[in-house]
């Protein structure tokens, strides 16, 4: 996985806040509180482990949009908008007509 600027900075903010709790946990686990010690490593690794891999904001952005747009606009496979031959309008056989530039040269 490459990490651009904005995710070493998003992975160092939440390593300035799991570390400290890793360590605590790691000092009650030797104290013999195994739940707690353990209940606080779950909870320090998905600190790090949740917006790195499930939380990426630009996935979360993209399937909202997705699902918020109509079909027709939500783009193919392929990646045009729409997959139906002929939307473009240069096989018409009335857009000279439209353009005002017909057969009598007007």
């Amino acid at each position: 996985m490459r990490l651009g600027l904005l995710d070493m900075i998003g992975l160092a903010a939440s390593l300035v806040f799991a570390l400290p709790l890793a360590n605590y946990a790691v000092i009650r686990l030797a104290a013999g509180e195994t739940a707690l010690g353990a209940g606080l490593l779950v909870v320090a690794a998905a600190m790090v482990v949740l917006p790195q891999y499930f939380l990426d904001p630009a996935r979360i952005a993209r399937r909202l949009l997705s699902g918020l747009l109509p079909r027709q606009l939500r783009g193919d496979p392929d990646g045009t908008a729409s997959g139906r031959a002929g939307d473009d309008e240069s096989g018409s056989t009335d857009a000279g007509a439209v353009d005002g530039d017909d057969a009598t040269g007007r």
